[in-house]
């Protein structure tokens, strides 16, 4: 491979640079890697910046998060809150007595919708589950069942930002960006923050769930998926060495740092040069990495991969594992495309369809994260950016509902066996112990050893943090071990 350039002076007539990108970087793959994580570090000690403290290792319970996104909005009150009311009245219009702002028509028109499946005691601990979820259901004693989270917006776009990022509006860093900030990765090779979506896609919100707002273009999440190519055109053209493309990748860099001197930091020209050295490495990283014919038969079967309903999830819960193994701090595994769990119309139908998708894997993940030892340490989150309605929408659907809703944690940081919180007697609103969005990232963030106050980021002259002002934000010290 030969290369020839023509250097000029800077000030009469500058190198286009995307020029010479599209050049000598043909092929190369890490155009595609722009925003990926540099070489990350893992704090053993204490991180600072200025007189603020955000990282103690001391105070760490885990070490990594698994977030398993279920997108659109699951029905807690067919899944993991049981309403006995609700069952009760099913049928009939909702009460005076919750409050609702609808107008006496509207009402007839929606009574409320009983609970589709029945719900059982489960475990040890007898947190009821629905039928719906039988293998989710064999770790109840594992779960720490938030029933009272709740949130600012009834529409999918904002939800997913505010679950995602902390605000309803686009463009804020979001939690895994801020991890990858705060803790980088334990792995040189491989990004802190990785996004593995639903090949079907259709993200209401897009790409902005998992940008890095307003944070280094470094800090984005790197979006994977199974299959020999993790990351389209990675891997170099045939006839390029290795050697080759070190002396390509040296040149670019220096090029790309000449020309960055003379611009004050351009943060993404430098997230590009870091993702070119990052890109270079995984090369020989990634393809291993997702690799799960290396995984053994029976590990297969568990995530469901020999099924047809089961395969596409179960193959992203199996890669989430392979990731955190290896050393990515933040890996968020969605479900649905498009609609997905938005159960406008059938809730049984929807939900039978993406429960029967996702129930089994996720099972699997939990066992098999306790038989490899990563138990203790990593931290497991399920749900959607909100919940549904008690009543129905066209006769066996239901609508939106963020006033109300339930997720649930896993993992050595959190007890097991607890359900947190409540909502009213027919889930429509939480009421006892309610624990909004950004509560939770803060103790997201306090379970990683990282001060949810202290972690900040100086931005049009502002300290900005993922929790957002502080005054009302605190951790949900009781669902912690």
């Amino acid at each position: 491979m030969s290369l020839r350039i023509e250097l000029h002076n800077q000030a009469e007539n500058p190198v286009n640079r995307r020029q010479f990108l599209s050049t000598a970087g043909s092929g190369f793959g890490a155009v595609a890697l722009a925003a990926m994580q540099p070489n990350g570090f893992a704090p053993t000690a204490l991180a600072t910046e200025g007189e603020r403290t955000w990282f103690d290792p001391q105070r760490a319970r885990a070490k990594r998060i698994i977030w398993l996104f279920m997108h659109g909005g699951p029905s807690h009150v067919d899944l993991f809150d049981p309403k006995p009311e609700l069952k009760r009245l099913a049928g009939q219009p909702v009460p005076d007595s919750f409050g609702m702002i609808r107008s006496r028509r509207k009402v007839a028109q929606n009574p409320l919708l009983g609970p589709i499946k029945p719900f059982r005691p489960r475990g040890e601990s007898g947190i009821e589950i629905s039928d719906f979820l039988p293998n989710i259901a064999e770790h109840a004693d594992d779960l720490c069942v938030i029933r009272s989270m709740h949130g600012d917006s009834v529409n999918h776009p904002q939800s997913v930002y505010q679950m995602n990022t902390g605000s309803i509006l686009m463009g804020r860093p979001s939690v895994g960006s801020w991890v990858s900030y705060g803790l980088g990765s334990d792995n040189e090779d491989l990004p802190a923050f990785v996004v593995l979506p639903d090949p079907k896609g259709g993200l209401k919100g897009g790409p902005p769930a998992w940008g890095n707002g307003f944070l280094p273009a470094s800090y984005q999440g790197v979006t994977m998926r199974a299959g020999a190519e993790p990351i389209l055109h990675l891997k170099p053209p045939q006839g390029v060495s290795e050697r080759q493309q070190r002396a390509t990748l040296e040149l670019t860099g220096f090029l790309n740092r000449e020309h960055q001197a003379l611009r004050n930091g351009d943060d993404e020209l430098n997230a590009r040069i870091q993702a070119y050295e990052l890109a270079f490495r995984m090369q020989s990283a990634a393809p291993e990495l997702v690799d799960i014919t290396q995984e053994t038969k029976a590990t297969q079967q568990s995530y469901g991969l020999d099924r047809k309903e089961t395969r596409d999830f179960g193959q992203r819960c199996l890669l989430a594992r392979r990731m955190v193994e290896r050393g990515v701090r933040f890996v968020q595994v969605y479900s649905g495309d498009t609609n997905g769990w938005d159960a406008h119309k059938d809730v049984k139908s929807n939900h039978t369809s993406h429960c029967l998708a996702t129930d089994a894997p996720v099972a699997a993940l939990l066992k098999d994260l306790k038989q490899r030892g990563l138990w203790d340490d990593t931290l497991v989150v399920w749900g959607g950016e909100f919940g549904r309605m008690p009543m129905s929408e066209s006769g066996t659907g239901r609508d939106h509902n963020p006033w109300g809703y339930s997720i649930w944690l896993a993992g050595g940081a959190v007890k097991g066996g607890m359900a947190y919180g409540a909502t009213d007697p027919v889930g429509l609103r939480a009421t006892e112990k309610p624990v909004h969005i950004r509560n939770l990232h803060a103790t997201l963030l306090d379970i990683l050893g990282v001060d949810p106050e202290a972690l900040s980021y100086y931005h049009n002259g502002l300290d900005e943090r993922l929790i957002g002002p502080t005054d009302d934000v605190e951790t949900v010290q009781e669902i912690l071990a």
